[in-house]
């Protein structure tokens, strides 16, 4: 029998994420816009989110044990409610004078509760779907996360501009206790806890479980873990900072042509998504490389048009048509390599290894972003060198790599 993609559990799991994003999003912008409006300093915001990261980084791994030892939707619906409780916390000591101890202990307390939630979530998703289905529905969800992350901001600074700080909180509160609501009508079951192991018996032996699964059992499966965040490691560099700073900084265009071409890049993730879907039985493991070669290519000809004879805006134009072609494969590209590592990881060791993704992804974010913050800054005259030069390394790990997913294929 052919199973739904729209199962009940699906559909549950997929209208708390909604909620969810919609309040960790629009909380997140207007945190940010309250903050830089009350000091004026881009850094101390930044040095929030940094020191908030930092919990998620050290304990995503137990929230992988957590998932796998206990029952995910208990585990979501207690986290969910733990967050609108700290909210509601922070809405009730709020006060008109700025208090940044309380902003930071609001972002270190939900980037706990973060570390536990999003392995579980992640986890959920291949227990609930299976085949083509399970690819599908992490596209579903990498097209929710996309949707809400280009509106939710907006929606974001229109009710900040208009009510202010406090009216969001509220607004959050609400998101997370329906989150919660929601996520408990998902029937899921669970590996019982051995009473007889203490708490630190059970993190050895799952991490040396975990650990033994990817070097042993399956190395194919860290291979792609691996080459997913090198290819993230290029991807977010190139695109959260080269990106912005080519077109206001190099180009000397106004916040309006970056606005228009961030939201055409959101787009491609959306569409990205979009082509899984109807394309999933179409497409092969072992054709991956080629996602990874046109992400590669695509920075060819951005790099290029700096050194043609071209006025302003046509360089605009060459580089949103590139970094969206190239934005719809990465979307493609981290679709599918997930949903590959999630069928070859067992139920029970699921949250460990979906951890091991988040972990790894978040460490290689900032180290991609400080390089090539660092490149950008010193070849200004020569911008075209970054581009053409990591679009040839991505090129060249896109070709290396064709005979590991012909092998991780016939496994």
């Amino acid at each position: 029998m052919k199973q739904k993609l729209f199962t009940k559990n699906f559909i549950f799991l997929i209208l708390g994420q909604v909620s969810s994003l919609i309040g960790n999003y629009t909380l997140k912008f207007a945190l940010s816009m309250y903050v830089l409006e009350q000091t004026g300093s881009a850094v101390i915001f930044a040095t929030l989110l940094a020191v908030a990261m930092i919990p998620t980084i050290l304990l995503s791994p137990f929230g992988g044990i957590l998932a796998d030892r206990l029952n995910k939707r208990n585990i979501m619906v207690t986290l969910d409610i733990l967050s609108g409780i700290a909210v509601l916390i922070v809405l009730l000591l709020f006060r008109d004078t700025f208090d940044i101890i309380l902003i930071g202990t609001l972002l270190i307390v939900l980037s706990i509760l973060g570390a536990f939630e999003s392995p579980t979530v992640q986890a959920c998703i291949p227990q609930i779907l299976s085949g083509n289905n399970l690819l599908k529905g992490n596209a579903v969800v990498n097209q929710i996360q996309a949707v809400t992350s280009l509106i939710a901001p907006f929606a974001g600074s229109i009710v900040y501009v208009a009510v202010g700080i406090k009216p969001i909180l509220v607004a959050t509160i609400i998101c997370f206790f329906l989150t919660a609501f929601l996520e408990c009508f998902i029937q899921l079951e669970y590996y019982i806890i051995d009473k007889k192991q203490t708490i630190m018996q059970i993190i050895k032996d799952d991490f040396n479980e975990s650990m033994q699964f990817l070097f042993k059992k399956q190395p194919g499966v860290l291979k792609l873990l691996l080459l997913s965040a090198l290819v993230s490691f290029f991807v977010i560099g190139v695109l959260a900072v080269g990106f912005p700073f080519l077109i206001t900084t190099i180009l000397g265009l106004s916040a309006e042509y970056y606005g228009a071409a961030e939201s055409i890049i959101g787009i491609a993730a959306i569409l990205g998504g979009i082509l899984v879907s109807i394309l999933a039985q179409k497409l092969k493991l072992e054709k991956l490389y080629w996602l990874m070669i046109i992400l590669g290519i695509c920075l060819l000809p951005a790099g290029a048009a700096f050194i043609m004879p071209f006025n302003t805006f046509t360089i605009y134009i060459i580089l949103v048509i590139m970094f969206f072609i190239g934005q719809l494969a990465c979307s493609m590209f981290s679709i599918f390599a997930l949903t590959s590592i999630q069928e070859r990881t067992p139920q029970k060791l699921i949250g460990k290894v979906m951890s091991y993704v988040m972990t790894i992804s978040l460490c290689v974010q900032p180290l991609g972003q400080f390089l090539y913050g660092l490149l950008f800054d010193t070849f200004q005259q020569s911008i075209w060198w970054v581009l053409i030069s990591t679009g040839i390394i991505v090129l060249v790990i896109g070709c290396i790599s064709s005979g590991f997913f012909a092998k991780l294929q016939k496994k």
